[in-house]
């Protein structure tokens, strides 16, 4: 993943490492041609986008996802005593 090329690079993250990590990391980036900084930078940016990723989509083979527009196209149900639950005041009101 590429962030704007334009943006002055300002800030700093620091991290504690072992010397067998540092090793591992910097093998890591030599193996990619890269140095150990853009290497870093390039693994978290990923990592940060496949987490967030994670949280907003999922993944169904055919016959789950069918299911789920299923799901979806059926009338919301209303649980019997719920409008009149939401109806009511609340006690703190």
């Amino acid at each position: 993943m590429k962030m704007a090329e334009s943006q002055t690079k300002g800030e700093r993250i620091y991290t504690r490492v072992t010397p067998l990590e540092k090793r591992m990391i910097a093998s890591a980036a030599k193996a990619q041609h890269q140095d150990v900084s853009a290497f870093m930078l390039e693994s978290a940016l990923r990592e940060a986008t496949n987490t967030l990723l994670d949280q907003r989509i999922f993944w169904a083979d055919a016959d789950a996802f069918a299911a789920l527009e299923e799901d979806l196209a059926r009338p919301a149900h209303t649980p019997a005593g719920l409008i009149e639950l939401l109806s009511r005041k609340a006690p703190w009101e």
